[in-house]
């Protein structure tokens, strides 16, 4: 792979120059894992966005247990990150700072004090390089456009072999959405302890799980120069931590 098409190389660009989608209704940009499941029923799911247009850029972990239990762990607010959208579907919030190393071109660790630590490598095949080609050529500000975004969604399914992927529809609070990951990679290492316990090996679930619409990946998947727009229409009330 070409080092100037290294995760990192996308990665470290968003962090430096942070760039909103153009268009109405609430935006962001960034990067992250959108979502790697375990054989053990647990399943994460990573958003760095450096580029928010309702607050600052924030970190954010989604976990879900195997009893089917989601919890979103942020360093920002829930009004202002991921649960302002998914907080109806949640068990928890918590608010806690969230560390991303780059220890290599591929290679990541998340971390989250006395609580989580997720080491990832990554790396391109024949499907996710076809997916990117596309993506690459597509404008931020295509993530409004759904007819698009739907046939986007019905070809990355079974090009990427994730199960059912959607990129645009209703998150848990109601909003709209819509989704460009215009840069994607196959996880091929994800390994992860969470309160000192092995996640052990990566899997798919038994039975594929959803957020809404967004429909959570089989395999894990790193995307890069990612835009979303959400639509308000009514949000309800967020968790909070107890």
């Amino acid at each position: 792979m070409s080092g100037k098409r290294q995760p990192l190389v996308f990665a470290k660009r968003a962090e430096e120059a942070s760039v909103l989608p153009p268009g109405a209704g609430e935006r962001f940009s960034g990067y992250g894992v959108m979502g790697a499941p375990f054989a053990s029923g647990h399943y994460l799911a990573l958003r760095h966005f450096t580029a928010s247009s309702i607050g600052p850029g924030y970190r954010a972990v989604w976990h879900r247990d195997p009893d089917g239990r989601w919890t979103v762990h942020a360093d920002a607010p829930p009004e202002v990150s991921c649960a302002r959208f998914l907080g109806s579907a949640l068990n928890a919030t918590h608010s806690t700072p969230i560390g991303i190393e780059w220890t290599g071109p591929q290679s990541v660790t998340v971390e989250i004090p006395d609580l989580l630590r997720w080491r990832l490598e990554m790396s391109g095949d024949l499907a996710t390089r076809l997916m990117s080609a596309a993506g690459s050529l597509l404008p931020a500000g295509a993530c409004g456009t759904i007819w698009l975004l739907r046939a986007m969604g019905v070809v990355a399914g079974p090009l990427l072999s994730v199960g059912k992927v959607r990129l645009e529809g209703t998150v848990p609070n109601g909003q709209t959405f819509g989704a460009i990951p215009r840069r994607v990679w196959r996880i091929v290492t994800s390994s992860a302890r969470l309160h000192g316990e092995d996640l052990g090996p990566p899997g798919p679930l038994p039975e594929q799980d959803s957020l809404g619409d967004f429909m959570l990946p089989q395999r894990g998947i790193f995307f890069a120069e990612g835009a979303m727009t959400f639509t308000p229409s009514r949000p309800r009330p967020t968790s909070s931590d107890p």
